[in-house]
């Protein structure tokens, strides 16, 4: 026998006059709706690779209500603060950067976060590197995945930007290049262990450009730093 409603409920459902009755209703008639009900907003979501905020789900035609019953009805999952995607997909590939990706779109995955896309370093990340242009204004609060944020200005921060489809969501990253430049500018942080590295496996590729790592090291004012280095290892 499944157990009796709490009183407070009871006394609502049997007001039609309370204020709170029309609402209750409406979430728990949608909560306990088939999901096939929430067909035409599946699809509608589906077309976003899965994933939606709430400012999106109204663009796509979905009011607060119908999105707040789908996420009730288990038919959307939380991803991080705002971010929901729908249940039941395949599990993400890297969940970390399509996470920030969404939450942070005009922030471009960078240094260590951006060594370990490009498979030029065996450190595993323990949290988002971004970068975002200097004078815009700070990201939103993420609470999941842990996310470092970094301020780059003018060519440094423009330049040398690649766009790669993740778990069909596009994903602004920094190109290898621009990558090792970034880590020289930053070796204090990382450590001239990560950076050697990353330059060592970026040198045993069969497609490197050097011209366009001086390039980016002369954006981010390291090229004397980096030069030596580049020498030593040819």
């Amino acid at each position: 026998m499944a157990p009796a409603p709490p009183l407070c409920l009871l006394r609502i459902a049997g007001d039609k006059k309370h204020p709170l009755m029309y609402k209750w209703c409406y979430y728990v008639s949608m909560a306990r709706r088939p999901r096939q009900v929430f067909a035409n907003e599946r699809n509608a979501i589906r077309s976003r690779g899965g994933m939606v905020r709430m400012s999106d789900a109204l663009r796509l035609g979905i009011n607060r209500k119908t999105f707040y019953a789908m996420r009730d009805a288990g038919v959307l999952e939380r991803l991080s603060r705002g971010l929901f995607r729908l249940r039941g997909l395949p599990p993400l590939g890297s969940p970390d950067l399509v996470t920030t990706a969404k939450r942070v779109p005009e922030g471009v995955i960078c240094l260590v976060s951006a060594l370990s896309f490009h498979e030029l370093t065996t450190q595993v990340p323990h949290e988002v590197d971004v970068a975002i242009e200097r004078g815009k204004k700070n990201p939103p609060r993420i609470d999941y995945p842990p996310v470092r944020v970094f301020k780059f200005s003018g060519a440094a921060f423009r330049q040398g930007i690649e766009v790669h489809k993740i778990d069909d969501v596009p994903v602004h990253i920094y190109s290898a290049e621009k990558t090792i430049a970034d880590s020289f500018k930053f070796r204090n942080k990382l450590g001239m262990d990560v950076v050697l590295e990353a330059l060592r496996l970026w040198r045993r590729r069969p497609r490197r450009d050097v011209e366009k790592l001086l390039q980016h090291a002369r954006h981010c004012r390291v090229e004397r730093v980096v030069r030596p280095y580049l020498e030593a290892l040819q």
